[in-house]
């Protein structure tokens, strides 16, 4: 079965997606995607996808608010329409989105099926029965909005769908993979992102298999059983009705099969398979390990205590010291050119980071910014530079010359080296530049 990955709070925004921000994160999720499919090959984007800390991180690159539900919608959105020319080139297909959309999502793998030669079937089962395991199954009070299935054209898929509580204003992302996949009904999320409320109904659990046993019985064995229990159910009550008028208040019924409670009153609590009946078992088990949890906090500004400062000091001594050697041409530019360096080292990062990188997804947002101007306004001149640049190694490693891509790995692994004994400004005093520069580099926000 599929590995949990973990799981992280995400305020609920509402809101829209400029034009002039939709169509760069499009360009930008387009080459970074690019990148990871040139280095690692279709099957480990499929699993960064899956990755809720990965997924947040990319969304913050992009310039969406570093931490809110929206990244998920947007992010789909961009890998969407900017992939939809290169599909077939990719062998990669983005299906669904929000709304309308996912209710698309058979339709659109059909079409994948007739493009690629895949059977469409299994797929648009897979599809189906993900969002019943997570609306149904799965009962914790969020209701779905966003279903996303993103499959290669070799059969291989991750899942992105999202579920909303207006009452809590929470969102909770869930994530999928088919590697390793044996059961949908066992423990399969590659990772669920939401605030902890305690207690859930989640059917999907593999410790909840003689629950899905008794069920099963219920139905094949017809409706007889049910009644007779709602019957026993209703005579308890009725009994402990007469009996607390006979008895004093602190007296409660014991007979049969009421409970007691730790209040010490009656808990009509009937069991429908005695035989099933055995102790809890416990939260965690040697086989069903908690999961690490991303708590991403409701205030929309930027915290120092939301970023590494020893990573962020990393990119920039990494900038400052591969920049003039990798992107001579580039620095050339005036006014953009070393500011542009340090978005493509965070844009590295995403492409070549591992996992234990993703701790703080805020960081990222130091590369192009937040549309709502957390941390600061989305830089469009280092917007376009960066796209500009990516855009262009990736082009040339189509054609077998893979020397600047080769230059954004540099960046990544000089970041890791210098990280560990760089300084730099504090935070406070970086994003206050950023926000004077602002205007230089044409900073954006809604």
């Amino acid at each position: 079965m599929a590995n949990r990955t973990g799981s992280a709070d995400l305020p609920l925004h509402s809101g829209f997606v400029p034009p002039w921000l939709v169509t760069r994160m499009a360009s930008l999720g387009r080459v970074i995607v690019e990148a990871i499919v040139h280095h690692y090959g279709r099957d480990e984007l499929l699993r960064r996808l899956a990755h809720p800390f990965w997924f947040q991180s990319f969304g913050a690159v992009m310039g969406m608010d570093w931490h809110s539900s929206g990244i998920t919608t947007s992010v789909i959105g961009a890998l969407k329409r900017g992939l939809s020319p290169i599909q077939s080139e990719l062998g990669l297909y983005v299906c669904g989105g929000r709304g309308k959309h996912s209710r698309r999502t058979p339709d659109e793998l059909i079409q994948v099926g007739e493009l690629t030669g895949l059977d469409a079937v299994p797929l648009v089962h897979a599809s189906r029965l993900v969002a019943k395991v997570d609306s149904a199954a799965v009962q914790d009070g969020f209701d779905l909005y966003l279903h996303s299935f993103i499959v290669t054209d070799d059969g291989k898929w991750c899942v992105v769908q999202q579920g909303m509580s207006d009452a809590r204003r929470e969102a909770r992302r869930y994530h999928w993979l088919s590697e390793e996949l044996q059961s949908f009904l066992d423990s399969p999320h590659a990772a669920i992102e939401g605030k902890n409320k305690g207690v859930i109904v989640n059917l999907a659990d593999v410790r909840a298999a003689r629950n899905r046993a008794a069920g099963l019985e219920l139905l094949q064995d017809g409706p007889d059983l049910p009644i007779a229990i709602l019957k026993r159910l209703r005579d308890s009550a009725d009994d402990r009705k007469v009996d607390l008028t006979r008895r004093p208040s602190h007296h409660t019924p014991s007979h049969g099969n009421i409970r007691q409670n730790k209040l010490g009153q009656g808990n009509t609590a009937l069991s429908l398979f005695p035989e099933l009946d055995t102790p809890p078992l416990p939260v965690a088990t040697k086989d069903v390990p908690p999961l690490p949890h991303l708590h991403m906090p409701a205030h929309h500004y930027v915290r120092a205590s939301d970023v590494v400062l020893r990573r962020l000091h990393g990119v920039l001594a990494a900038a400052a010291d591969r920049g003039p050697k990798d992107f001579t041409e580039l620095l050339l530019t005036p006014g953009v050119g070393a500011r542009t360096v340090a978005s493509l080292a965070l844009v590295a990062e995403v492409v070549h980071g591992t996992p234990s990188r993703f701790s703080d997804p805020a960081r990222f947002s130091m590369a192009h910014g937040g549309k709502d101007g957390h941390p600061f306004p989305v830089p469009l001149r280092v917007y376009d530079e960066t796209i500009r640049v990516l855009k262009s190694a990736v082009d040339r490693a189509k054609l077998g010359n893979a020397d600047r891509l080769h230059a954004i790995q540099r960046l990544d692994n000089e970041s890791r080296a210098l990280e560990r004994a760089a300084s730099g400004p504090t935070f406070n005093e970086y994003v206050r530049t950023e926000r004077e520069r602002s205007p230089d580099y044409d900073g954006r926000t809604v």
